[in-house]
C-alpha cells in the first residue's frame, strides 16, 4: 500500500504514554532526571539515519533548517517534552557520532513495531528495531551505565548516573506501523485479529522497565490514521466509507477499538503495578479535531500534505513521497514543500508538523487528554 502501507512507516501507534508518579507528590518539586523513549517514526530523533544515513531536505525545514532525522518538518513530541523539561533533545541509541546520553536516550527508530517483524503477520520493508529489540537496548544500556560507573572507564562524561534510572520518565510512542501494515492485504477486520498482541506486548515491557527499576511511563495512543492522506490514497474505499471530514470511517473504527483495549490493558497494568502510577494520553482525541477542525487551531489544511506531489485533495502520490523526485510521463516530477507547514496538521501524508505536534504537547501538558488525570505542568513546577 504506497510508502506507508510498504515502507511500514506511519506515523506510529501506539503511542501511549505511561507515567508512574510514586515519587512525585503535587506538592513537591518533580524533577525527571531523564527520558527514555521507545517508538517508531513518530518519536524517532535521528537513529534510523543513524543506522541507514540518507536523508535529505525538505526534512526539518521549520526549526534545524536542515535534514537531522526526523521525519517532520521540525521537533517532534518528544522533543518539546524535553524542551519542557530542561532537558536537551534525545540523542539516538544508534547515533555513535555527538551522542550525550546523561539525560537518557531514544531507542525510537523510523518504521519500528511492537511486534517482532520477523512474524509471519508482516512482509519485508519494516525495521528491524521492534519494540523488544529497544527494550534489550535499554537493559544493556543500563548494565554498561553501572559497568562504567562502578570501573571508572573513560566515557563518563556522556553517561547518566547510575541511580538515574528510577527518577527518569519513560515514554512509549509505538504501534502505528503493526497496524497500518497489513491494512491493504488483509483488512481491517485482520488487523484488528491481532492487535491484541501488539497491546500485550506493550504492557509487557512496561512491567519489564518497572521490574529494572522504572517509576515513570508515558505511554500514547494510536492516530487517526483513518484521516492520514497515505492511507487515504492507498486504502481501497468508495466514498460512503468517509466521514465529513473526508477521513476513513472503517478504518478510524478500528483505531478506536486499538485505543480503547489499551486504556483497559494499561487500567489493568496499574493495578498489578502497585507502586506506579500509569498514564493513558489520548493524543489521538487532540490530533483528530486538528484533522477535524484545522480553522479551530489557526490552521488552513487539515487531510491535505504539506510536503508531496499530486495537488487536491490529499498533495500525496503512493509513487512519490516527499522530497523524491521522479520521471512521470515524459516529466521530471519533484514531491516538493508547501511554503507554510505551520498551516498543516500532515507534513508528508503520514507524520505531522511541528505546529500540530506542539498543540499535542500543549495538551499533554495541561492534562486534558490523560488517564487518570494528571497535569505535568501542574506536577512539575519546573515545566
Amino acid at each position: 500500500m504506497g510508502y506507508v502501507l510498504n515502507r511500514r512507516v506511519s506515523f506510529s501507534l501506539l503511542t501511549v504514554i505511561i507515567v508512574m508518579f510514586s515519587s512525585c507528590k503535587a506538592d513537591s518539586k518533580c524533577e525527571f532526571k531523564a527520558i527514555f523513549n521507545f517508538g517508531d517514526s513518530n518519536s524517532d530523533t535521528g537513529g534510523f539515519w543513524a543506522a541507514f544515513p540518507a536523508q535529505s531536505g525538505p526534512w526539518g525545514m521549520t526549526y534545524f533548517k536542515k535534514p537531522v532525522g526526523r521525519a517532520s518538518d521540525g521537533r517532534l513530541i518528544i522533543d518539546f517534552l524535553a524542551e519542557s523539561l530542561g532537558m536537551p533533545f534525545l540523542s539516538p541509541y544508534l547515533q555513535s557520532i555527538g551522542s550525550d546520553f546523561r539525560h537518557g536516550a531514544n531507542f525510537a527508530t523510523l518504521a519500528s513495531t511492537v511486534l517482532l517483524p520477523n512474524t509471519s503477520l508482516f512482509v519485508s520493508g519494516i525495521s528491524p528495531f521492534s519494540l523488544a529489540i529497544q527494550l534489550n537496548q535499554m537493559k544493556q544500556f543500563k548494565v554498561r551505565v553501572d559497568e562504567f560507573h562502578s570501573s571508572d572507564l573513560p566515557g563518563l562524561h556522556i553517561l547518566p548516573p547510575s541511580n538515574i534510572f528510577g527518577k527518569s520518565l519513560y515514554t512509549f510512542y509505538i504501534g502505528q506501523n503493526d497496524f497500518t501494515s497489513n491494512l491493504a492485504s488483509i483488512g481491517v477486520d485482520g488487523v484488528k485479529q491481532y492487535l491484541p498482541q501488539v497491546i500485550g506486548q506493550i504492557s509487557g515491557t512496561i512491567k519489564e522497565i518497572y521490574g529494572i527499576g522504572g517509576q515513570t511511563f508515558l505511554v500514547l495512543n494510536l492516530a487517526p490514521v483513518g484521516c492520514y492522506p497515505a492511507i487515504l490514497t492507498g486504502y481501497t474505499h468508495s466514498n460512503s466509507d468517509l466521514d465529513k471530514f473526508g477521513c476513513l470511517i472503517p478504518v478510524n473504527k478500528a483505531v478506536e477499538y486499538y485505543n480503547s483495549l489499551l486504556k483497559k490493558t494499561l487500567s489493568e497494568t496499574r493495578t498489578e503495578l502497585k507502586n506506579a502510577t500509569i498514564i493513558y494520553l489520548d493524543t489521538h482525541k487532540t490530533l483528530l479535531d486538528l484533522f477535524q477542525h484545522p480553522l479551530s487551531y489557526g490552521m488552513k489544511h487539515g487531510i491535505k500534505a504539506c510536503c508531496g506531489y499530486g495537488g487536491r485533495p490529499y498533495n500525496f502520490d503512493q509513487k512519490l513521497f516527499c522530497g523524491t523526485t521522479k520521471v512521470i510521463g515524459n516529466s521530471s516530477v519533484t514531491a516538493k514543500a508547501c511554503r507554510d507547514p505551520q498551516n498543516y496538521v500532515s507534513w508528508d501524508g503520514i507524520h505531522a508538523t511541528e505546529a500540530a505536534n506542539h498543540r499535542i504537547l500543549t495538551a499533554i501538558l495541561n492534562g486534558s487528554i490523560s488517564y487518570p488525570p494528571f497535569a505535568l505542568n501542574h506536577i512539575c513546577p519546573s515545566v
